[in-house]
């Protein structure tokens, strides 16, 4: 009977390992959004640009489109931002910033800085959107659709492939009607 119960961390661990090496090797490396196919969530936030433009839903009214949760303090936002300024200058697409829990001086230096490819940036220094959006840290970027609905959901940089890969399918839907 000792002998078992010195095996039992051992048998512990082993358990352990492959329960979280099942984790690691599933296909789908994406976390799951409670909003994809649902409504873009009510809120009413200040612009970044001027803190007495309070902004809501209805501000987001050029769609299909897409929304950008970034922030200064986010590296991989950093690394999208090249791409983000492409699909300004090269689509008819709408971009919509979310600024998540940054200081707003910096955001608008950023943004003087390196371009610009929102249509505007919502201020959401308390993570209150985010939290409604089901965000967990940027960037992260929400497709939403004519209708106001949200369709795909991305974690981690947009990049091209990203875009070809996840996103354009639902443009190229918007435009068919």
């Amino acid at each position: 009977m000792k002998r078992i119960l010195n095996l039992m961390p051992l048998v512990v661990f082993g358990i352990l390992v492959v329960v979280l090496y099942s984790f690691l090797t599933q296909e789908n490396e994406q976390l799951e959004s409670v909003l994809v196919d649902q409504l873009v969530p009510e809120f009413k936030l200040p612009a970044l640009e001027n803190p007495n433009n309070i902004l809501s839903k209805s501000s987001v009214n050029k769609l299909p489109a897409l929304i950008n949760v970034w922030a200064t303090w986010c590296i991989a936002c950093r690394v999208e931002h090249p791409f983000l300024m492409q699909l300004k200058n090269k689509s008819t697409l709408t971009v919509y910033g979310l600024n998540y829990k940054d200081d707003r001086k910096k955001a608008l230096d950023l943004l003087e800085n390196e371009g610009n490819p929102f249509e505007f940036s919502i201020f959401d220094q308390q993570g209150k959107l985010a939290i409604d959006l089901g965000v967990y840290g940027a960037p992260e970027t929400f497709f939403v659709d004519k209708e106001g609905i949200i369709r795909e959901r991305h974690v981690g940089a947009l990049t091209q492939k990203v875009w070809k890969e996840k996103f354009e399918k639902f443009l190229n839907e918007d435009n068919d009607v």
